[in-house]
């Protein structure tokens, strides 16, 4: 009988440090992938709740991009000249930021940072253009005593600065999906 508990003490010790292990195990996964993942939050306004979307259904975007209404968004730590950002966003298939509206970027709620855009002023066409050729409007965007010498910054305080397009600076890039 003496034999028997014993076994059965060694029997639930084992169970619970195998338990124990499991627990463990899972634990670290679930660590990994919360510090893994950028420190971005949804953020929710009244009437319209905002939500990343990650792997869904809309897109499957790159290791660290963020996918926001079925586009995939690229925010750098690192500074580039508006030209060297441009070079990297190219070479990820993808383009500097062309904001559709001033509400795009809301869920980057706690970057404060200024970024390149894909906004420049061509002198050719005495305007300035997105990326794609096309004209900024009004409505996209307001923005007064601009040098046309410069490019575009921005930061989530929607607010928009220039600087020489040499200056180095953080960058969003952008790809879409429909």
């Amino acid at each position: 009988m003496a034999a028997f508990q014993i076994t059965s003490w060694r029997l639930i010790s084992g169970m619970l440090g195998l338990t124990c292990l499991v627990l463990m195990a899972t634990l670290g996964i679930m660590l990994k992938n919360k510090f893994y993942k950028q420190s971005i939050q949804p953020i929710s306004s009244p009437g319209h709740p905002l939500e990343l979307q990650e792997g869904s259904g809309c897109c499957s975007c790159p290791e660290k991009w963020i996918g926001y209404q079925c586009s995939c968004y690229f925010i750098s730590n690192e500074q580039k000249t508006w030209a060297e950002s441009k070079e990297f966003c190219v070479s990820q298939n993808s383009s500097l930021i062309q904001l559709q509206n001033k509400d795009e970027l809301r869920f980057m709620n706690s970057n404060k940072n200024f970024h390149w855009i894909g906004l420049s002023y061509n002198k050719e066409h005495g305007t300035w253009l997105w990326e794609d050729g096309s004209s900024v409007s009004q409505d996209q965007l307001s923005f007064t005593e601009i040098n046309t010498k410069n490019c575009i910054l921005y930061s989530l305080l929607q607010s928009f600065i220039d600087e020489p397009c040499t200056n180095t600076n953080y960058y969003i890039c952008k790809q879409q999906h429909f």
